[in-house]
């Protein structure tokens, strides 16, 4: 049966991201067996996996917030610093309760 809908929270990874996880899933969950076939080292996949990880939380906790995701997407993809997308998100929070 081929997948005829995508689950919103892949519609934000990149291609990259969806091999690494069909190689994840083919190697059983083996994060030495996926630091192998990339060459890397074993803390290098860990730190794949968790910016993976984040993006998937990201995608469902938008807080139905498209610019906070967007801000928290930057962060993950090492666009823009964490402390700094604290700020913005910390400030946009703060006007938006002021506008109320």
């Amino acid at each position: 049966m081929a997948l005829e809908i995508i689950p919103e929270w892949m519609t934000n990874l990149e291609e990259e991201d969806v091999v690494f996880i069909k190689k994840f899933l083919l190697a059983s969950g083996s994060l030495k067996e996926i630091a192998r076939q990339y060459d890397v080292t074993y803390p290098t996949v860990r730190l794949r996996l968790d910016r993976l990880i984040q993006k998937i939380k990201i995608s469902e906790d938008v807080e139905g917030d498209s610019y906070v995701a967007l801000i928290k997407r930057l962060a993950v993809n090492e666009k823009l610093d964490f402390e700094t997308a604290k700020i913005l998100i910390k400030e946009y929070k703060k006007r938006k309760k002021e506008e109320e």
